[in-house]
């Protein structure tokens, strides 16, 4: 005898005694209960890594753009090469998932997400340091006074470069070395590896959850994991905030001899320590995966619980469970099946239109959180710092509860799929109808001279000589430069050069400037002639935030209310040996049609509403600067809601579906009942709970789709 015994046989046998003839405790051999426990553990967490990640990883796009000098384009690429990552893997992986060792493939994921993060740091340590705007300024008799506008310089004239390096560093690190305009692929290709180690977590792990867990309590376990998962992108978008305030080279440079505020378009934050951080908890969260076993038994089984309460001790001997065998994988029979099963899949019109809503509804969201903090700085005159911070710790948590209390009510009044699907229509269309209501957050577009306001007496001749006036004329100013001053008329000016500015006093951040030609020219009175460094504040524009941020969290809400019983609609439409298929396509499709264009368009028509491009060392255009405000919030809410409005739709078409064929005295339902295998035990029983067409039912008397 090997000491090895079969469940069967342990089920038959007495309780047990030790060497004394004394009964012992029965003692727990397969722990399967806490197993699961510790799965849901380690996979919470693992959702906790990827949104963490990925959370950072949007707050900090207004930073990549800046530092590298890239346009909203550009940087939506960087942000859709993830999506490329799924794309590459997530089909393989979804079709493969119950093949497989789901705990350690998912492990892997977390450790290829761990490099990509890593890999995206490396830029910051091969470029130079970041050299921002700023114009040149001559030194007078005083030496504390600086003049932006010099009518008459002599040839000799000392000339102050204001820059954090000399010109001629500049134009050696800057100009020679082009090759590191081209660093940002360094944060594309790690993004594109947090795309490919991401790909296994969503599908393997929700599948793992739902076929070893009981019906009742997949759903809650399911929102439990993504409630906690959503603690992520808060922490994501907190750390973010807080890396966004802290200077692209700390450590490297004076931050006192730096003339800006994160609330400047120019401003960049050390959006690569923020990355280190992610990497290693990404590397934290493989650990766990690699001691999980290959399956479970079914929480709740009367056999498993009999066993797990068994002693495992005979006299002279160990005896154990036989752990279930891994099925040998043929790659030549799953390439054979796969085209059948995707076409079985994509047979069933529920699963066929949640998809398509699915897309829509990625389109939506990735657009929106994209850039959310872009839109929350030029709309509403708010640092970027403070709108990251504003997203972590009042819209996400908001996201959280709803996600949180979705799954429960959906355990709590025990929902089949027609409740779900009235449930997650009703609020949908709810959210929707807010959503509209953001139009209503308007805010004036920032006056600029010469861009969104002319120059008080002068005419605006053409676009390229709209910033010169016959207050600044003689001047010799550079229309390429963007070094903002706030006039004492309320009117932001390019430079202090283009402000006439003839005179300033103070260093760094408390540099003013006087004598300023153009703001006298619009100010009341000749007190009115200096001027600040920085943009002017738009006031009404920040009395205006507090609403759009409480419509907002209130939007996110009812909208993450209907977010876990939508998705539970796809694990009640398909076959238990589909699901992990079924996420894998429903998630391929979300970010390929969704997750991946939705950036890159959305930054496309964000870049047309800019209206000064900033200007990099080396000539040709870098970030934009200034935004048309106006044309900026009907761009990107108008797409957004045009985008719920298709997904309306779709969910009252989705609904009708499913009510359709499951209303319980339509002519489908009865020709679904009376095919049902006739042999079952529970047949009588089954039949009164919602089934699908094509279903049949499993010698336990389970629902089990076709």
């Amino acid at each position: 005898m090997d000491g090895r015994i079969t469940a069967g046989q342990l089920k038959d046998k007495p309780p047990f005694t030790d060497n004394n003839g004394r009964k012992v405790l029965a003692k727990h051999v397969c722990h399967n209960c806490s197993k699961l426990k510790i799965f849901l553990g380690a996979l919470a967490f693992s959702f906790f890594a990827k949104g963490f990640s990925g959370s950072y990883m949007k707050s900090m796009s207004s930073q990549i753009e800046r530092r590298f000098e890239i346009s909203s384009s550009i940087v939506g690429i960087i942000d859709g090469s993830f999506e490329i990552g799924n794309l590459m893997v997530m089909l393989l992986v979804s079709y493969l998932g119950p093949k497989v060792h789901r705990p350690k493939l998912i492990a892997v994921g977390c450790l290829i997400m761990s490099l990509g993060a890593f890999l995206s740091v490396m830029p910051q340590f091969l470029m130079g340091r970041y050299n921002y705007e700023r114009i040149t300024v001559t030194v007078d008799n005083s030496s504390t006074s600086l003049s932006a506008c010099s009518p008459a310089l002599p040839v000799d004239h000392p000339v102050l470069v204001v820059t954090e390096t000399p010109r001629e560093e500049v134009k050696h690190s800057g100009c020679e070395k082009t090759s590191s305009s081209y660093l940002w692929l360094f944060v594309l290709m790690g993004n594109l590896l947090r795309g490919i180690g991401e790909a296994p977590v969503m599908p393997l792990g929700v599948s793992y959850i739902d076929d070893f867990s009981k019906e009742e309590n997949s759903a809650f376990y399911i929102g439990v994991v993504r409630s906690a998962g959503m603690f992520g992108p808060t922490l994501g978008f907190l750390l973010g905030s807080f890396c966004a305030n802290l200077w692209v080279d700390i450590g490297i440079v004076d931050i006192d001899a730096i003339s800006i505020n994160p609330k400047d378009t120019r401003w960049v934050g050390a959006w690569w320590l923020g990355l280190l951080i992610c990497g290693a908890v990404s590397f934290i969260a493989s650990l766990p995966f690699w001691f999980l076993p290959y399956s479970l038994p079914k929480e709740g089984e009367d056999e498993n619980q009999k066993i797990s309460h068994l002693s495992m001790a005979f006299q002279g001997e160990h005896c154990k469970i036989d752990p279930p065998v891994q099925p040998q994988l043929k790659f030549s029979e799953a390439v054979k099946d796969f085209l059948p099963t995707l076409k079985k899949l994509f047979g069933n019109p529920i699963f066929l239109v949640y998809v398509l809503l699915t897309i829509l509804q990625y389109n939506s969201l990735v657009g929106l959180i994209t850039y959310e903090t872009k839109f929350m700085e030029q709309q509403f005159n708010v640092s970027v710092a403070r709108a990251i911070f504003l997203i972590g710790v009042i819209l996400l948590p908001i996201t959280i509860l709803g996600m949180f209390l979705g799954g429960f009510l959906i355990k709590k009044f025990k929902l089949q799929v027609t409740g779900m699907a009235k449930f997650a229509s009703i609020t949908f269309i709810l959210a929707f109808l807010l959503n509209l209501l953001y139009f209503t957050c308007s805010c004036e577009v920032l006056q600029v001279a010469g861009l969104t306001v002319p120059f008080s007496g002068s005419k605006i001749s053409s676009p390229q000589n709209s910033f010169i006036a016959s207050c600044n004329a003689d001047c010799r100013c550079k229309t390429n430069q963007w070094d903002p001053v706030c006039g004492d008329n309320g009117i932001t000016y390019t430079t202090a050069c283009f402000a006439g500015c003839k005179s300033s006093t103070g260093v760094g951040k408390d540099m003013v400037f006087h004598n300023c030609s153009c703001v006298e020219g619009q100010g009341h009175g000749l007190g009115n002639s200096s001027a600040v460094l920085g943009q002017c504040q738009r006031e009404s524009c920040t009395k205006t935030f507090p609403y759009f941020l409480a419509l907002q969290a209130t939007c996110a809400f009812i909208l993450c209310l209907g977010g876990t019983p939508t998705y539970m609609i796809m694990f009640r439409s398909v076959s238990p040996d589909l699901k992990s298929f079924a996420v894998g396509i429903e998630t391929l499709g979300g970010r390929v049609l969704g997750g991946l264009p939705a950036p890159i368009y959305f930054g496309a028509l964000i870049d047309e509403t800019c209206l000064k491009w900033g200007t990099k060392s080396c000539g040709g255009s870098g970030s934009c600067r200034v935004y048309d405000t106006k044309a900026f919030r009907n761009i990107y809410l108008g797409l957004i809601a045009g985008l719920r409005a298709g997904c309306c739709f779709l969910y009252i078409v989705l609904y009708v579906l499913i009510m359709k064929r499951f209303k319980p005295d339509s002519k489908e339902m009865k020709d679904t009942k009376n095919t049902e295998n006739p042999t079952s035990k529970e047949t009588v029983n089954t039949n009164k709970k919602e089934t699908l067409p094509g279903t049949r039912i499993s010698e336990e008397g389970e629902e089990t789709s076709m």
